[in-house]
């Protein structure tokens, strides 16, 4: 008997092989990276359009991305609606269902790509703003930075799963454009127009607003939109490979369980839900040399630019006597119940405003802030002053002549145009006298308004 030898039959790939094969087709196949592209370039594009927004910190990048979920999360959305009527559009819903092969099997590799894809999309987004800021921002909470970007991460993903279940439910040409608009005024309308603690548990967008740059997400804020957005996703997983209405019915309730859930881990406070301060952020970093000038922690990459400014300012009003000696950044935050912080005796306290490439915003208005008032702190109560006297005496102190606080204080668009000229005539004045009598005027009208006095034509008439 001849003998034969048996071959034998090829072993199939390792399970794990099997996977990325099939991950690798369905990337080539679905809409899961046409999404990603559309999510870099409007994200990025939506950046770039307003660094200025988000130049000043890593924190505020991680917000403004956040911010831009009002588009990119609509657009996650549409995008999963448009992959989930893929077997409708293509007419094999009833061949697939013959195979052996479960639905859910089917269907885990979609949902696993398009979740890979949008969390890759959004980490770019994320990338290419870092990008801008890297040598500039010095200051990196790196938890923060982390839960509020993964978080963010996060909900394209509840949201493109949540799309692949409506796209399988509803597969008409419309869903994806109508999820879109829908989506927009949806995140929109839940951030801005529901009560705080809703807001906080269910919109990606919320507490995003760049209200100071001291502003993060608590992480128990962070925590509870996590809670919503993967129960979110679960809804969408089964509404995706559910194969009868009971189970497409009993969909709605992880994210109904979710959302009490979330509310249950929100702080009370409502400051800490929509703006919290990171108090890191806004400690102070002072020169270690005098006059003392200081600046909160995320701003100390301007530091070095703002002392010599300071400087600058400090030295005119020490021709008074009791001048301050110390400039301090003006770290006040807002709050809802709206206590103003005491001023400490012999500080300044300045505006630091950060440009669009990272550096100090307006540094020809730093010595005029410092001087014009003075050096006496406005604790929003005193409703004694007079712009005129005030301008003159503090140009006096400079050594210039007044200037309209048009197109040198931020954000001032237009004023009276008469008090230019009367304050320049107030200033001729002081120049024409001696320098002991001028300056005793200006120190007049200084403590006038440390008494919360009207200082009205102090500089007119004898100080003696």
């Amino acid at each position: 008997m001849s003998g034969r030898t048996v071959h034998a039959a090829p072993q199939p790939a390792g399970e794990q092989g099997a996977r990325m094969s099939i991950m690798g087709i369905e990337l080539r196949r679905s809409a899961a990276v046409g999404a990603a592209l559309v999510t870099v370039v409007v994200g990025v594009g939506a950046l770039y359009v307003a660094t200025g927004r988000w130049s000043s910190s890593w924190m505020a990048l991680a917000l403004a991305i956040r911010e831009y979920l009002l588009l990119l999360w609509p657009l996650a959305l549409a995008a999963g609606a448009w992959q989930g009527r893929r077997e409708h559009r293509a007419k094999v819903g009833e061949l697939f269902a013959t195979t052996a092969r479960s639905r859910a099997g089917r269907m885990l590799p979609v949902l696993g790509t398009m979740a890979l894809t949008l969390v890759t999309a959004y980490l770019l987004v994320t990338v290419a703003g870092i990008a801008w800021i890297v040598t500039t921002a010095s200051y990196l909470p790196l938890l923060h930075f982390v839960v509020v970007t993964t978080v963010g991460a996060l909900s394209l993903v509840a949201a493109g799963w949540l799309g692949l279940g409506i796209g399988r439910l509803l597969p008409a040409l419309v869903t994806a454009p109508a999820l879109a608009v829908g989506g927009v005024l949806l995140v929109f309308f839940v951030t801005v127009g529901t009560p705080d603690r809703v807001a906080a548990a269910i919109s990606p967008a919320h507490g995003s607003g760049p209200f100071h740059d001291y502003q993060t997400i608590d992480n128990r804020v962070s925590g509870a939109l996590a809670i919503s957005m993967i129960t979110l996703a679960v809804t969408g997983l089964l509404l995706y490979v559910a194969d009868g209405w009971r189970v497409r019915a009993m969909a709605v309730l992880p994210v109904l369980l979710g959302f009490v859930v979330a509310t249950t881990v929100l702080p009370h406070d409502r400051d800490t839900l929509n703006w919290p301060v990171d108090p890191v952020a806004q400690e102070l970093v002072c020169t270690d040399d005098t006059p003392t000038v200081c600046v909160s922690r995320v701003h100390a990459k301007v530091l070095d630019t703002v002392a010599p400014l300071a400087r600058e300012g400090l030295t005119a009003l020490a021709k008074m006597p009791d001048a301050p000696a110390v400039v301090h950044e003006d770290t006040r935050t807002i709050t809802f119940d709206q206590v103003t912080p005491v001023t400490k005796p012999g500080v300044v306290t300045i505006g630091i405003r950060i440009d669009k490439r990272g550096r100090l915003a307006h540094p020809a208005a730093v010595v005029p802030e410092i001087v014009r008032h003075l050096g006496v702190p406005y604790d929003g109560k005193c409703q004694e002053g007079d712009e005129v006297v005030e301008r003159a005496a503090a140009y006096w102190l400079l050594g210039r002549e007044p200037r309209s606080d048009v197109g040198v204080v931020p954000g001032m668009i237009e004023e009276d145009p008469g008090i230019n000229p009367e304050a320049v005539t107030l200033w001729r004045g002081l120049r024409d006298l001696p320098e002991a009598e001028a300056l005793a005027r200006v120190t007049a009208v200084r403590d006038a308004l440390r008494a919360c006095q009207d200082p009205t034509g102090m500089l007119s008439r004898s100080a003696r």
